[in-house]
């Protein structure tokens, strides 16, 4: 039923979420089962259906218990490991014999003792190609093995989930005689992302070959980033580099925080559950309550540099979920005659360089895309009322 050598994992006391690539809920797509508690009957209908698998292509894991967990049902305790399986499912698993303790079969009740080894088969990927849709690409490089794009604000990477649609995967399927495979059905071609309403350079894979060696480049860190970015107040120094480990926010789904900051909104966030994260930041713009900065990201966490330009007390404009705030074109000016209405309302975020050795020939590639309309008119409007930039500050001491 299944094949190949099980993916292995550990009990720990933080109990994250684990992460099976390509996992699905074969159920999810039609919004599931509601959980059937086992004092219902073990011959209760829902749980009596069987949770296909399909021959030679369901994927195994092991999770190892280190230590003992009195009162913990089995099946809460997976579901709250594997998130992307309802808890009915794991229990249908159970029940068919597809999750085993000791390689003997058990109950959803059964209590985890030290030394248990789980074994888990789960369903396939579900087969998936996402759907062509005619949506305008600023495309800014291409040749036979990679395409650079310029995106546009307002539009995601790719789908989520099978019936999402108007990514950038979308309209790249539609657009591309050929894309790369990767290891996600979602996301043809894409070696790496930009967030919804952040704009500039992305680099598209066109042939598997381009695509594993691009991913290398990013893995060990031998690309070269260059971000601009329009943030509140003016920094300190001139330049500087931020490290500061970065997780995920205690409370707040899909938010991250930079460490510390966990602890002070009472979350058990964990320093060591943090990522190293690193980012060099240059004013190359500095005016009385906002500045022009080039972002220099080492690493590359997932809303690293609106954290860190928040963790400095300079978040980016337009940016509430980091601290940052929609400004009106009258906050600018002080102009009374001018609109109160927020005009900029989204983070002025731009990648408008990226540095790359050529996946296959070897040669450098260097792909710039100039800023959107939005943020070059902020820009302006700045530069009008100000007159001037303020004086250029301070470097900081490490770096005199």
């Amino acid at each position: 039923m299944s094949c190949g050598a099980p993916q292995v994992f550990y009990d720990d006391e933080d109990e994250a979420p684990i992460e099976v690539e390509g996992l699905v809920d074969p159920y999810a797509a039609v919004g599931g089962d509601a959980t059937v508690e086992e004092d219902e009957g073990d011959e209760d209908e829902i749980l009596s259906r069987p949770v296909p698998l399909g021959e030679g292509e369901a994927q195994r894991a092991q999770l190892i218990i280190r230590r003992r967990l009195p009162g913990r049902r089995l099946d809460k305790y997976l579901h709250g490991r594997f998130r992307k399986l309802s808890r009915t499912t794991i229990q249908r698993l159970i029940k068919q014999g597809d999750i085993t303790v000791n390689k003997k079969p058990t109950k959803n009740s059964y209590e985890m003792e030290a030394g248990d080894v789980i074994d888990l088969v789960f369903p396939p990927p579900e087969p998936y190609d996402v759907t062509p849709e005619e949506i305008p690409l600023d495309i800014i490089f291409e040749d036979d093995y990679v395409i650079g794009l310029n995106k546009q604000p307002g539009i995601i990477m790719h789908p989520a989930r099978k019936t999402q649609g108007g990514t950038i995967a979308n309209a790249l399927a539609f657009y591309a005689n050929s894309l790369s495979h990767g290891d996600d059905p979602f996301r043809p071609g894409i070696v790496h992302r930009l967030d919804k309403n952040t704009t500039g350079v992305v680099i598209v894979a066109k042939t598997d070959e381009a695509h594993w060696r691009l991913s290398a480049q990013f893995e060990q860190r031998t690309t070269q980033k260059t971000y601009m970015a329009v943030v509140h107040g003016a920094p300190e120094f001139d330049e500087d580099e931020i490290s500061v480990a970065i997780g995920k926010h205690p409370n707040v789904h899909d938010r991250y925080v930079a460490t510390g900051l966990a602890e002070r909104l009472g979350g058990s966030f964990q320093k060591k559950l943090g990522k190293e994260a690193v980012t060099r930041y240059k004013v190359v713009e500095r005016y009385e309550h906002y500045a022009v900065v080039h972002l220099f990201p080492k690493t590359g966490r997932t809303h690293q540099l609106r954290i860190h330009m928040s963790h400095i007390k300079h978040p980016i404009v337009g940016d509430p979920f980091y601290g940052g705030r929609h400004v009106s074109i009258r906050q600018i000016t002080g102009n009374p005659a001018d609109s109160a209405e927020p005009r900029f309302r989204r983070q002025m975020l731009h990648a408008f360089r990226l540095e790359v050795t050529h996946p296959i020939l070897g040669t450098p590639l260097v792909l710039e895309a100039p800023p959107p309309d939005d943020m070059r008119e902020l820009i302006e409007l700045i530069r009008q009322k100000t007159h001037a930039p303020a004086p250029t500050r301070r470097i900081p001491p490490h770096k005199r």
